[in-house]
């Protein structure tokens, strides 16, 4: 765990890192599992993620998409499919601006590491440090009451929740819209009307916890509340820290949480009719800056972005996160021996932990055969269909943009399978 004031910790924690990553290396080894480091990718063999995307288009389950694969520093595929607006009949051009919903908070996370990096916050810190109302939280906990109702108590946490707990999703902070119980039912009416991140973060904190932290692996508003710790600990918006500390420097100069400007507004890509249903839009301007999914974003932003990750936080010459801390954060903390448990709505998936932000490939999963991917690729995916992998064993990562929250599972899926079955065994 990385802290201001225990080096002898840190060090402990990255020979811990080290060692993990060796056993995962020696077991990955010794399956079937993924291309060979370096191994030659066919650029003619990506030729399916064509007639498939068209078929996805022409099936009326997507309107468009852009797909970029880059490897070596150099893009080897990009494609742009179908429209940016199917009313208009706007044809999908590379600088179509898309929401990227959940992957907003591989942003935020990795603009939190780099606080950490500079000892503005610590892993290990209580969030109540920064947000004191977090000090008072509780976990709710549903039972039967003598004539079978459900019923709600309140009990005392175990320990407060930290900053580690809302970078991993083990914070207790769920989100309301997915699953059932009173927990969950609390939640109703947590967006009505126009506040900001310090006014959402209060919010939260009135609310129960789902359960212990560092109990489960629960998918929720934990990001939300770090892009309020980030906001405190700079003394800036969440926007205007990401912005001058990361999103210019890296040259991500359309990454932001809204459009005003009518020229971007015009390149926004909008989905399907029967998926306008989606709870935020980008063009409608509020004051919350959500660093849980919040952000639109391109291909080319994106590009920047990616290449940053697969360099390990750095790109020109510019370091953006430490090596300690980009190894940090994208080695799994809650596989065997954590504590942490998964549920159904275990969104990294087969073969996947969790890191600071990110899912990390950890080991082939249980599927057969395993899912394509590589050990320790990096990798996350938003409501609409945008999808980042960063597999640094390949020295690559692909982007998949779209605004298809109906059918996006299957467009990711499938072009991430063409793209491993592209290289050569």
């Amino acid at each position: 765990m990385l802290t201001r004031d225990a080096p002898s910790r840190t060090s402990a924690s990255l020979f811990a890192i080290a060692a993990a990553i060796s056993v995962a290396s020696s077991h990955a080894a010794a399956t079937d599992f993924g291309p060979s480091p370096g191994a030659n990718l066919s650029i003619a063999k990506l030729a399916p993620i064509q007639s498939f995307v068209d078929g996805e288009i022409a099936a009326r389950r997507i309107p468009g998409a852009i797909v970029l694969i880059q490897r070596h520093g150099q893009p080897i595929y990009l494609q742009c499919f179908g429209k940016s607006n199917v009313e208009t009949g706007t044809p999908m051009a590379v600088d179509a601006i898309f929401p990227i919903h959940s992957v907003t908070k591989t942003i935020t996370s990795v603009a939190a590491m780099m606080l950490v990096d500079r000892g503005k916050i610590a892993l290990d810190d209580p969030v109540s440090k920064y947000i004191p109302s977090f000090a008072r939280m509780k976990v709710g906990v549903e039972r039967k009451d003598e004539a079978g109702k459900p019923v709600l108590d309140l009990v005392a946490l175990r320990r407060q929740v930290t900053i580690e707990d809302l970078l991993l999703h083990t914070s207790g902070i769920t989100y309301g819209f997915y699953g059932e119980g009173l927990v969950k039912a609390a939640y109703a009416g947590i967006y009505l009307g126009d506040f900001d991140n310090a006014e959402f973060a209060e919010r939260i904190a009135k609310l129960p916890l789902a359960e212990q932290p560092r109990t489960l692996w629960d998918y929720g508003h934990s990001t939300d509340v770090l892009g309020r710790v980030i906001e405190v600990a700079s003394g800036q918006s969440l926007y205007q820290f990401e912005k001058q500390n990361l999103l210019d420097p890296l040259g991500m100069t359309t990454t932001k949480f809204f459009l005003t400007d009518p020229a971007e507004r015009a390149r926004f890509a909008g989905p399907l009719a029967k998926d306008r249903h989606i709870e935020r839009n980008s063009l409608d301007i509020t004051r919350w800056e959500s660093g849980g999914g919040g952000m639109v974003s391109t291909i080319a932003d994106f590009a920047r972005f990616g290449q940053m990750l697969l360099n390990g936080g750095k790109l020109d010459g510019k370091t953006y996160l430490s090596p300690i801390t980009f190894a940090t954060m994208t080695t799994d903390h809650i596989g065997g021996g954590s504590g942490v448990a998964r549920d159904y709505f275990y969104f990294p998936g087969d073969g996947f932990g969790f890191g600071y932000g990110f899912g990390i490939r950890t080991d082939p999963g249980n599927a057969v055969p395993p899912p394509p991917g590589s050990l320790g690729e990096i990798k996350w995916d938003g409501a609409t269909g945008v999808y980042l992998v960063v597999d640094r064993t390949e020295d690559m990562f692909f982007v998949v943009m779209e605004d298809s929250p109906s059918g996006r599972m299957h467009v990711i899926t499938t072009i991430k399978k063409i793209i491993y079955d592209a290289f050569e065994k």
